[in-house]
């Protein structure tokens, strides 16, 4: 593949997202229902607002076991776990560029944003 390529040419468009006022019981689901296994982007009205990946969802759930009805799957927001400003390239951001960018080592995710408003996920 070209590396010139844009990134938005390739990149995940039908992103599941979230919203800071949801409660983690909806992030669970995400989890076990979506087959996902990274991060799920927060957005308000579209623009982003942050990230939960897997590790900060599990962290933040501590020892709670996988029934619904425990408290901190309702009695948490995403807001109060999610990671507020993630790494965000614009879509026409290269595929070398999103590429240099993960083989940093420092994130696992590239989300996709134009003008704050989320477009993709790489």
């Amino acid at each position: 593949m070209n590396l010139n390529t844009p990134i938005s040419k390739i990149m995940t468009k039908d992103v599941v997202s979230v919203t800071p006022s949801q409660k983690l019981i909806d992030v669970k689901h995400i989890f076990e229902r979506k087959h996902f296994h990274h991060h799920i982007p927060v957005t308000d009205n579209g623009k982003l607002q942050g990230m939960i990946s897997l590790v900060d969802f599990l962290f933040a759930i501590k020892k709670a076991s996988l029934n619904d009805d425990e408290e901190v799957y309702n009695n948490l927001f995403v807001k109060d776990i999610m990671r507020e400003h993630p790494i965000t390239k614009e879509s026409t951001s290269t595929l070398k560029q999103i590429s240099e960018e993960l083989a940093k080592g420092e994130i696992h995710a590239v989300v996709i944003a134009d003008d704050g408003y989320l477009k993709g996920i790489v």
